[in-house]
């Protein structure tokens, strides 16, 4: 019976191809454009490479995690909305003339929100694309860890048993 983990080509404590090295840029950079996309293609064409099948991991697993705090501030916007409507129709009526202070308030924080996680994933793009291209097992911030532990995969690449 065929061993459902994928067999890899990297042994630990050899190097990075080329080839690995681009794939691995092309996963974290390309999150700028394809979002989850592009690091999901990247992550099943290039599983036999450790180092690209990591390096595309964390970006998921990145990407994943911004998808998530949209999605949560979205809704809360729209909750936000919702009952400043609600009750900005009632204060209409008594004298209130538009919608509250506190309304304007969180739009903005909303907006600033994403103008900053947009920020974020730019020099995230940047700087682990550099530390891919030179080869480097890099680890994003509390991310890292647990891509590693998913892929059973050591410091420089070395397999580890689950």
């Amino acid at each position: 019976m065929a061993d459902a983990a994928p067999s890899y080509a990297a042994s630990p404590g050899v190097g990075t191809t080329s080839d690995e090295r681009t794939w691995a840029v092309l996963a974290q950079v390309l999150q700028l454009v394809g979002g989850l996309i592009a690091p999901l293609v990247i992550f099943f064409v290039k599983r036999q490479s450790r180092f690209v099948t990591f390096h595309a991991l964390q970006v998921l697993l990145f990407e994943g995690v911004c998808l998530f705090l949209t999605m949560f501030v979205v809704a809360a916007v729209f909750i936000t909305v919702a009952l400043g409507l609600s009750f900005g129709a009632w204060s209409i009526a008594n004298t209130h003339s538009g919608p509250s202070i506190v309304f304007f308030l969180f739009f903005g924080m909303f907006w600033m929100g994403i103008a900053l996680l947009s920020v974020v994933r730019l020099v995230l793009a940047i700087v682990y694309g550099i530390k891919a291209s030179r080869g480097e097992w890099a680890e994003y911030p509390l991310l890292g860890r647990f891509a590693r532990s998913i892929l059973n995969i050591g410091p420089g690449g070395a397999v580890t048993t689950p």
